[in-house]
Formats: C-alpha cells, structure tokens, sequence
C-alpha cells in the first residue's frame, strides 16, 4: 500500500484536490488493490483490462472515473520512477452520454426563496439559499465561507474553490440585503456568546455541514411544495442557467462558477437550445400537423 499512499499524498499536497475528490481516488484505487490482491506493480495492459470489464455493472461515467484515475495512477508510478513502463497508458474510457444538468424554473426559485422569516435560523437559512443561488458557489464553498470573506460594501465574496484557486463573485441587490440581515442582526443570537470564523453557524455553534445544508433544503423544497430532487448543484446549475437565458456572456458565467474550462460551461448553452425548440414547437401555430 506504500505506493498508493505516495500516490495520495501527491494528490493532496501537490494537486491540491479536495478531501472528497481525494477520497473517491482512495476508494476507486482500493477496489484495485482487492482485485490484483495489491500485486499491482506487475499487472499488464490486458490485465487491467479484464478489470474494467469486471466493473460492466457500474454506469458510463462511474467507470469512466474509474478508469482516469487508473491511468492517473500509473502514470504517477512512471514519473516517480517506480514503473518503467505504464500499463494504463492505452486504457480507453467507454463514451459518456451528454446529461444535461437539472435545473429550478424561475418560478421554483422563487417560491424556494419565499421564506417565512421568524427565527434567527429562517434568516440564516434565507441568506444562505439566497447567496446560493446569487453566485452559483458549489456547496463546499459555501459552508466554508468565512466571515473574512465577505466585503459587503462593494456587493462581493472572495471564495477559495478547487484546487484552492481564489476567485471573486458578486452578490445581487437581494442576496446582499438578506446576507447583512443576517450578519447584523441574528449570526451572534446563533452563535450565542459562541466564537466561529464562518459566516453560516449551525444550531451546535459550529460552520453549517455538508449533510446539515442538505436537510435544510430538502425541509424548504418540502415547504414550497417542489417535487424535483433538488441538490445544492441544482441551484449552482439554476444560477448558470437563468444567467444565460437573461443574456449574460457565457465567459462571465464560466468566470463566476470557477470553471477552468470553458467547455464545461458550455453545457449550460444545450440547456438554452433545448429549450427554445420546446417553446418553438408547442408556440409555433404551424409546429403541429
């Protein structure tokens, strides 16, 4: 096991990848290791192969990570010379379906949104939905927010995203206003004599978890009376996609949600098209025979 945890320390010290990405990598490589029973050094291309084919119950995309962090792996394992040649050099990956990602209407949105604020928590959980859905952050950004982060004077948070890159994004007139309500008004009731760098502070004074954010949203889509499986990714995709429907440049777009490719962004433009042929064919007085 000695080179995969060499292989995991590259990953987090060097790569910088988060501690979720990390783990999937841990997960993915031991399942590995169970098959070859850790003789992996000495397996052959047509070795690995026969371990792929074993994982045909996984979907396209399970096994197509599978197989990127294999190639991933052993190309590590030639860099730090301890393989002279790489077995998963000519590993394929099967093709991906193209999903389009799932989004909230603008009517959805706004009824998420309409909270009935009367405890310090439905002000959090306001500003925390809000902010949300005004910057598309990914929902590790958010929880990890710190009060440092926030210049509400200029309307904007600096957010710390994978690979620790840095990057600015801007709050809407709305986010801002129920984000000072918050911060001004009901962050200290929460905290109650308590000290926390985060912004978002849960009911045991300590910054809102993953797992405690889901609950919370799962509670008010409930409240609103939306049937979706709604995900904090739900609402990074809703912002992307509303943005680009209003005429927003899909550069700024990419720019805002810390996409390092702009074809990763692109996806949200298949969304659009998608969407005008619907409304093209159930508008259109001749679309029907």
């Amino acid at each position: 096991m000695n080179y995969l945890n060499k292989y995991i320390d590259y990953l987090k010290y060097e790569r910088k990848l988060s501690d979720n990405t990390i783990l999937s990598y841990k997960n993915d490589l031991n399942d590995l290791y169970i098959f070859f029973n850790e003789e992996i050094i000495n397996v052959k291309y047509e070795d690995l192969v026969k371990y792929i084919n074993s994982l045909s119950y996984l979907n396209s995309r399970s096994l197509a990570h599978h197989v990127s962090v294999i190639k991933s792996f052993y190309a590590f394992l030639v860099l730090n010379e301890d393989l002279n040649i790489n077995p998963a050099e000519n590993l394929c990956s099967p093709k991906l379906a193209k999903q389009l990602p799932h989004f909230l209407t603008e009517e959805e949105i706004n009824e998420l949104l309409n909270i009935n604020l009367v405890t310090p928590y439905d002000y959090r959980n306001k500003a925390m939905l809000e902010v949300l859905y005004a910057t598309g952050l990914r929902i590790s950004e958010l929880i990890n927010l710190k009060f440092s982060n926030i210049d509400l004077h200029n309307a904007t948070i600096r957010v710390i995203g994978k690979g620790n890159k840095e990057r600015i994004v801007l709050l809407n007139e709305i986010g801002e206003k129920y984000l000072k309500i918050y911060i001004d008004e009901y962050r200290n009731l929460i905290l109650n004599n308590s000290y926390s760098d985060y912004l978002f502070i849960s009911n045991a004074k300590k910054n809102i978890t993953r797992q405690g954010f889901f609950k919370i949203l799962k509670k008010e889509c409930e409240r609103a009376g939306i049937k979706k499986n709604v995900s904090p990714h739900v609402l990074r995709h809703s912002f992307a996609t509303h943005m680009l429907s209003h005429g927003a440049d899909i550069r700024v777009i990419q720019e805002l949600l810390g996409h390092s490719n702009i074809t990763t962004t692109e996806i949200y433009t298949h969304i659009i098209d998608k969407k005008i042929k619907n409304d093209y064919d159930n508008n259109h007085p001749r679309s029907h025979k």
